[in-house]
């Protein structure tokens, strides 16, 4: 009989095709909340588990099997404990590269929308008022990309090559005990790659964030580094809600210190002010989406596949082929 695999209902929904066709496995939906979710497990008699991006911090680590996967249906993981994840002797993966053309063009999407002024527009036509706003080129602008990762090259590429656009990179400076070396290096999806922020910075009409949500990324972009942007700049952010001091980019923005902010992704998702005298929903300036920078029918069909492609190698013992997260789980599994 093939395996079970308990798939959370909204990713279930967004590839049902996929998951509903695949010749090796038998995948059910089941309830994206974690006691429901591991309850299922149980149920089902389920070996492996395909999850969204909700944090998953108790029951589900013992639900699974010893052996089983955990799929994490993305890139980003940091709502799963890979340390839990491995002392359960948990496979965990995620599906990278699949979802960058489709962040990517939402990210460019946000930069049109914010040089046009798309979403004042649009509005002030549905209020049957005709409201004419000068919008600027994006050809010869300054892009800057703080992370120059898959997502990052791909927006690079995009708005180089299809806007004309001048285009920068910007790393994380080294950690303590890093060596420390120049700055500024050649790369050939960049003008120059620099760590060196405010020089990233500097005469950006846009900066576009593309950092994972890892611990020494929390608030990366924080009040600090929102003085050194440009007073007219926007502040694009399709990568996670946790790089960013939301109160702080509130604070730039009533301020009149920034252009304005266009955030596809929250601290709180749905969206919740962390402070709620500081909502960003009553700024002017700002444009707002609903995390949808992977939701597209292309990618959605992708991440499925990935995410199954992931347990039908782990049925087959092919660890080494897998998007594993945990490799130390392997010394775990040797251990017993």
């Amino acid at each position: 009989m093939p395996s079970v695999v308990v798939v959370t209902e909204p990713e279930y929904r967004k590839a049902e095709a996929v998951f509903a066709s695949a010749p090796a496995l038998s995948c059910v939906v089941a309830p994206a909340e974690e006691d429901a979710l591991a309850a299922a497990i149980a149920r089902e008699g389920a070996r492996h588990a395909v999850v969204s991006h909700r944090p998953y911090r108790g029951p589900l680590y013992e639900a699974l099997p010893r052996g089983g996967v955990l799929a994490r249906f993305g890139v980003g993981y940091e709502n799963v404990d890979l340390a839990r994840a491995t002392a359960a002797g948990l496979l965990c993966t995620n599906t990278p590269g699949v979802l960058d053309q489709s962040v990517a063009e939402l990210t460019m999407t946000l930069v049109v929308s914010a040089a046009r002024h798309v979403p004042d527009v649009a509005s002030a036509m549905r209020a049957r008022t005709w409201s004419p706003v000068a919008g600027i080129e994006l050809h010869g602008k300054t892009l800057t990309i703080v992370g120059c990762g898959r997502i990052g090259r791909a927006v690079a590429r995009i708005a180089a090559l299809g806007f004309g656009m001048r285009v920068i990179g910007c790393t994380r400076p080294p950690t303590v005990g890093e060596p420390v070396g120049d700055t500024r290096r050649a790369d050939p999806d960049f003008e120059f790659v620099t760590s060196d922020f405010a020089e990233a910075v500097a005469g950006a009409h846009f900066v576009s964030v593309h950092v994972p949500a890892r611990p020494e990324n929390a608030r990366f972009i924080d009040a600090a580094r929102l003085a050194h942007l440009e007073r007219d700049a926007w502040l694009i952010n399709t990568a996670r809600g946790a790089v960013l001091d939301e109160s702080a980019l509130y604070d730039a923005l009533a301020g009149g210190r920034l252009g304005g902010a266009a955030l596809d992704v929250f601290d709180r998702e749905p969206y919740e002010p962390i402070d709620p005298s500081r909502d960003l929903r009553t700024l002017p300036n700002v444009v707002l989406t609903p995390h949808v920078g992977s939701n597209t029918t292309e990618a959605n069909r992708r991440m499925a596949e990935r995410a199954l492609a992931n347990i039908v190698l782990a049925e087959a013992g092919d660890i080494d082929a897998m998007d594993l997260l945990n490799p130390q789980v392997l010394n775990e599994r040797r251990a017993r």
